[in-house]
């Protein structure tokens, strides 16, 4: 009797064992899809909680640094956290975005070498309950995710290398430019303050040519005068009246009769004289 009770307890434990012990179902994993940047590469993760609640999260990278990055409003500006990998913990450096939503996770070589080996994402403080993520393909996607961040990034930056360049060259350029057009119009002001020194010299040289001839016109006037007094210095008796009373104003007191001058002497005529 005892034997039987033993086997049926027995049979009931390999019965109801394996269903106690089976494992909860793997999350599903995502599509892996790499979605190129302006100068990284991305792939979206939808992690999800045991109450239905979903969490989006993004694994990115530039080639070298792979980054989880989350929207958190209350993430912390930096902090140490743990993300579990089957279960396994891998802290890694937060720190939070400029605008304040946003934060990003630097995964770490050991964090990113247990993402590709393993099956599961679990985050306990992303959400107000645990969520996961199951990892199916992530090694090739994590290497294809580092392939083409290296190669966006890249170009990136021969792009802006190849901006920056142009960009000096420009501003040499224009540099350039505006030191000659700063020595051009240097030369330029010289040039016309010259002309215009040689105009006021010219007018100066004129004006003295034009006094000069005037002091040598007055000058020969004043010499032919002083000539013409010395080679006739008694020209100007002939201007004297031959009567020198005629040189004196008329008497009041004499008659209304003008003075007569003396009528010059006439030789008398007798024409009946014969000697």
């Amino acid at each position: 009797m005892i034997k039987a009770v033993f086997a049926g307890a027995a049979a009931a434990a390999l019965l109801t064992a394996p269903a106690a012990a089976a494992p909860a179902p793997r999350p599903e994993a995502p599509a892996w899809v790499i979605a190129p940047g302006t100068d990284n590469c991305r792939t979206e993760l939808e992690l999800t909680g045991g109450d239905g609640v979903v969490v989006s999260a993004a694994l990115v990278s530039d080639g070298q640094d792979v980054e989880l990055v989350f929207a958190k409003a209350d993430a912390p500006e930096r902090a140490f956290l743990p993300i579990r990998v089957d279960h396994r913990p891998f802290a890694n450096l937060v720190m939070r975005d400029a605008d304040g939503k946003s934060a990003a996770m630097r995964l770490s070589a050991d964090t990113l070498t247990a993402l590709r080996k393993g099956g599961v994402l679990q985050i306990g403080w992303l959400a107000d309950a645990p969520v996961q993520v199951g990892l199916a393909g992530s090694d090739l996607a994590l290497t294809d995710l580092q392939t083409c961040g290296a190669q966006v990034a890249q170009r990136f930056h021969d792009q802006q290398a190849a901006q920056q360049a142009a960009k000096e060259r420009a501003d040499a350029e224009a540099r350039a430019q505006a030191l000659a057009d700063e020595q051009l119009a240097a030369v330029k002001a010289q040039k016309e303050a010259a002309e215009a020194e040689t105009r006021r010299s010219a007018a100066e040289m004129d004006r003295l040519r034009a006094a000069a001839e005037a002091e040598r016109r007055r000058a020969q006037a004043e010499a032919e005068q002083q000539a013409q007094a010395d080679s006739y210095p008694y020209r100007r008796a002939g201007a004297y009246p031959d009567d020198p009373r005629d040189g004196y104003a008329p008497d009041p007191y004499q008659n209304d009769q003008p003075y007569q001058q003396y009528a010059p002497y006439q030789q008398p005529q007798y024409p009946d004289r014969r000697w």
